[in-house]
C-alpha cells in the first residue's frame, strides 16, 4: 500500500525516470517482519536478479543482477507472550529494484507478514494468541506501506514531499502489537 508516482506525459516520464537512476528520489517504506532483523539498524548491499527456478521471484546472487541497496531501521521489536517475535521497521531505498525491500528482508531472515511469495511457508506455531492469529489469517498481502515520497518536480522543479497514512489492516495489527505491549 501507499504513495506511487505516475507520469502524464513523456517529457514528465523522461525526467522522472532520470531522477530514478541518479538515486534522486527519497522513498520511505514501513513493514513488519517475522524476527528481529540483525545488525538492527544497517544497509543491506546486494545483486538482485530473477530466480532461476521461479522467474516470477526475484533472489539475491553473488554472481549477477542490479545492483540493490536498502538502508533500514529497527523502529521497535515486539516482544511478547504467545506471539513470535515481530519487528517494525522502516526501509529507505537507495535504489529500486523488483521487490527490493521483499527480497533483502527475506536474505536477512525476517520476511515480511502475510508475504506469501518470499516469506515463510506453512508457519507452524507451538502456542499462539488467537486475537493475533486472526488478524495474521486476515491479511490479504504482505504489511509493506511506502509512507514517504519524495522528488522534483519534473516542470517546475520544484521539491516535492508526500506522506502517506498507514492503510486500517496495517494500523489494526499495529495497535493489536502496541496494546500487548503496555
Amino acid at each position: 500500500s501507499g504513495l506511487l508516482v505516475v507520469a502524464k506525459n513523456n517529457l514528465s516520464h523522461a525526467n522522472l525516470s532520470n531522477q530514478f537512476n541518479k538515486h534522486i528520489i527519497k522513498r520511505k517504506y514501513v513493514c513488519l517482519s517475522w524476527g528481529v532483523i540483525r545488525p538492527m539498524n544497517g544497509k543491506i548491499i546486494t545483486l538482485i536478479s530473477r530466480d532461476k527456478k521461479n522467474r516470477q521471484l526475484m533472489t539475491v546472487s553473488d554472481v549477477n543482477g542490479k545492483k540493490a541497496v536498502t538502508n533500514y531501521k529497527t523502529l521497535k521489536v515486539f516482544d511478547k507472550k504467545d506471539i513470535p517475535k515481530i519487528s517494525f521497521i522502516e526501509c529507505e531505498l537507495e535504489t529500486g529494484r523488483t521487490h527490493q525491500i521483499r527480497v533483502h528482508l527475506k536474505y536477512k531472515g525476517t520476511s515480511l507478514l502475510g508475504d506469501k511469495q518470499y516469506g515463510k511457508k506453512n508457519i507452524k506455531f507451538k502456542k499462539i494468541n488467537n486475537d493475533f492469529l486472526k488478524r495474521l489469517n486476515t491479511l490479504t498481502g504482505q504489511v509493506l506501506h511506502a509512507k514517504t515520497l519524495e522528488f522534483s518536480h519534473p516542470i517546475t522543479k520544484k521539491w516535492l514531499s508526500f506522506d502517506s497514512k498507514l492503510p486500517q489492516s496495517f494500523k489494526n495489527i499495529l495497535n493489536f502489537l502496541e496494546n500487548l505491549s503496555s
